[in-house]
Parts: C-alpha cells; structure tokens; sequence
C-alpha cells in the first residue's frame, strides 16, 4: 500500500463493506462497492489465472469473479458452500469479489487503526492497508488495487498480463 493511503487510513473515520473469509473478518471501503449479491452463475474462462473462477452477466455487464480465498492464499471454499459477491468499482468496469459470508457496514475511527502486523503471512499483508480494533474483533481493511494488482500495472480483466499462473504478481 502507498504510504499516502496508510497515512489517510490513520487519520479518517471510514465506513467499511464487511464480509467474512476462511473465519477472518475483512472490509472493503463502501464507496469503492457497488453492490453485494447472493451466488451468480459463472461462466469459465479458459487459460485464465486461477484466481479468476469465471465471468458473471450481471444485467449485461461482464463482470470478473476474483476467488479471494486463492488471491490471499487461504484454504479453498468447502464444497458446497456458494460465495457471495462483493462487487468493486474499477476503472475498467466492475470486478466480484467471492466471499464466504457478507457482514454490515461499520465505521472505523483512528483512534482503532493499526499497520498489518508484522507477522501477518506477507502475501495477505501486502493486500491489506490496515487492522482496525473494533469490538471482540479485527477488521482487516483490504486494498482493493493491490488485490487486483492495479499498484503494479495490472488488471485481472487482461489476464495476459499476470506473471503468474495463480494470478499472483
């Protein structure tokens, strides 16, 4: 994250999308969410990375569905069990996020914000800008850009473009 978005982190109130992955809690800010949504079929994508699970057609707009879990390197989704979408604003049009649970949205002062910890597994802190120490739990507030690797010129809507087969920079 930039030192200009952790230092903006540290010093306003935010509200924050919630949901839940593999047990942890994680925010996006609301005003980069376009809407949440119950599971959506998904269409494949053939030689895509594997954080890609597929395209969804959300009222004519094609929309990419980011496995979050796999993009974090957590366990995989027990079978089974649906993700739901958290739908992001982007500069190229909309982009899913496939959660486990969808939570509130919660404001987050700067009196509750910390850096990552240090001993956060380094792919999941460079995709976090910041814990925020709420009530009986931690929020992990996630960088959408570093996510969809937009920090390092990237787009997971031009699939060419990742260094990677699992879609990781």
């Amino acid at each position: 994250m930039s030192e200009s978005a952790s230092q903006a982190a540290a010093h306003e109130t935010r509200q924050y999308a919630t949901f839940s992955l593999d047990g942890m809690f994680f925010g996006v800010e609301v005003r980069k969410v376009q809407e949440v949504l119950l599971c959506q079929p998904m269409t494949p994508v053939p030689l895509a990375p594997a954080v890609i699970s597929g395209l969804i057609n959300l009222r004519g707009q094609i929309v990419t569905a980011i496995d979050l879990r796999r993009r974090l390197g957590l366990e995989p989704r027990p079978s089974g069990q649906p993700p739901l979408n958290v739908v992001i604003r982007t500069e190229d049009g909309g982009v899913s996020l496939l959660v486990d649970e969808i939570g509130d949205v919660l404001e987050a002062g700067p009196e509750l914000y910390e850096p990552p910890p240090d001993n956060m597994p380094q792919k999941q802190r460079e995709m976090v800008e910041g814990v925020y120490k709420m009530e009986g739990r931690l929020l992990l507030a996630l960088n959408t850009d570093a996510v969809l690797g937009i920090e390092h010129g990237l787009r997971f809507q031009k699939a060419a473009g990742w260094s990677s087969e699992d879609g990781t920079t």
